[in-house]
């Protein structure tokens, strides 16, 4: 499963899915993609490729709906959404020691 959740094709995919007309697959493909979000110990270019796509991937799980009230599902929403802002303190973090070791 790390390895899955390490592969930048593997995310691509799966951010593609998040973009089909289908809400079955957008769900589905949103539950996948939790694992990405959740994972602690996110290779540097899975990182840069959620950092990248922070705005959109918030707007779209934004408009997200099931079709019952969901409460676990608008819970996992809200935690992707606090790990993708974790994601980018720790890049902003990082990419601030890298620069001033050179």
């Amino acid at each position: 499963m790390t390895r899955y959740v390490s592969s930048r094709d593997n995310l691509r995919i799966l951010m593609n899915l998040l973009r089909e007309s289908s809400k079955s697959i957008q769900i589905e493909a949103f539950h996948v993609f939790k694992l990405f979000a959740a994972n602690q110990q996110k290779p540097a270019d899975i990182v840069s490729i959620l950092i990248a796509n922070k705005s959109k991937l918030l707007r779209l799980f934004a408009d997200f709906k099931t079709d019952k009230e969901d409460e676990q599902f608008e819970t996992d929403k809200a935690l992707v959404g606090r790990q993708e802002e974790l994601a980018f303190m720790w890049y902003v973090k990082t990419e601030k020691c890298g620069s001033s070791q050179n």
